[in-house]
């Protein structure tokens, strides 16, 4: 286990690191010029003044170096220099060039929101999903059966994004059912904090739940087909026992497997999400830094990459408790 835990280590620090060098090439070999940007944002551009900050940014040296320097900077302070000089304490992820701030006590700020929307949002999907999948398949080829089956593909047809934006429309806007979304400090005001963000959670959950909703069916309806669950009918155990502590249990290993990956991409951002629903999280805040602010970009990169690695690493190894059939080598 050690060992194996220790491999995945490596290779998850080796697919972050790829993964920051690919967006940092693309950005610094892109046909965007923060420099201009930076530029022009301060006034009285002149070519001196263009030519200095692309120096400063380092536009005019090898991407290498420049990588070289930005990685150097996670592990130790260093000083950034981009019309005037800016401390960035390690771990240093860069000063943003819109708000001249260090990218990391943005990231702080912004994280809190992302968290609790994907906590909520992921455990209502999960326990949503797997509760109708698990009546469909109890009621296998059944009226309720067959509803279920229906309303997820209805409901999976439908684009996430437009959905959510229907939602806010009318349930917020126009029929005031819930208040306007935002997220405030749990610390804060647990009230607003809930009444903020309920609205997202349901449209996030009931609408990913479909998904889980098919799968736990499926794997139901293998499992109670299983020997071991028809011998224990036959002993005369009650159907819910059987159900639950003998069928779900073993179907729910695959199922906890795929919700460790999506939760995993939820706290990486839920760009759609905080965008429609106005969630100051970093999935809104990076897709507000496209294609200018390349240190707000890199750091959410940075972070996703690390996020979605070490759920792939987690789900390993809960999946050897899950199911003892399962060896990690």
């Amino acid at each position: 286990m050690i060992g194996y835990i220790i491999r995945r280590l490596l290779s998850a620090f080796f697919v972050v690191v790829a993964t920051s060098m690919i967006v940092f090439a693309l950005f610094f070999l892109g046909p965007t010029n923060a420099a201009d940007f930076l530029c022009e944002q301060n006034g009285h551009c002149t070519t001196v003044k263009r030519a200095e900050l692309n120096h400063q940014l380092g536009f005019d040296r090898s991407v290498v170096y420049e990588y070289g320097i930005w990685a150097k900077g996670i592990f130790v302070d260093r000083t950034v220099e981009m019309g005037g000089k800016f401390d960035c304490p390690a771990p240093c992820l860069g000063i943003s060039y819109v708000t001249k701030t260090p990218v990391r006590s943005e990231l702080t700020q912004k994280y809190p929101a992302t968290l609790s929307l994907a906590i909520g949002g992921a455990s209502l999907y999960l326990f949503l999903g797997v509760v109708t999948g698990v009546l469909s398949a109890r009621r296998r080829g059944t009226y309720i059966d067959r509803t279920l089956v229906g309303s997820t593909l209805v409901i999976s047809a439908i684009p996430y994004y437009l959905a959510a934006l229907l939602a806010w429309l009318f349930l917020v806007n126009q029929w005031k059912i819930f208040e306007q979304t935002s997220y405030t400090p749990l610390t804060q005001s647990p009230t607003k904090w809930f009444a903020g963000l309920l609205l997202p959670w349901l449209v996030l959950g009931f609408f990913n739940a479909t998904q889980y909703a098919r799968f736990s069916r499926g794997a139901m309806v293998d499992t109670l087909s299983e020997d071991f669950t028809r011998t224990a009918t036959a002993k005369g155990v009650s159907s819910a026992k059987v159900t639950f502590k003998h069928a779900l249990r073993a179907a729910i290993v695959p199922i906890i497997t795929i919700f460790g990956l999506d939760f995993a991409s939820l706290l990486a951002g839920t760009i759609f999400t905080e965008r429609i629903f106005e969630i100051d999280g970093i999935g809104n805040w990076g897709l507000r830094a496209i294609p200018i602010d390349f240190p707000v970009i890199a750091a959410t990169v940075l972070v996703g990459s690390i996020l979605v690695v070490l759920g792939n690493m987690v789900v390993d190894i809960l999946y050897s408790f899950l199911d003892p059939r399962v060896r990690l080598v």
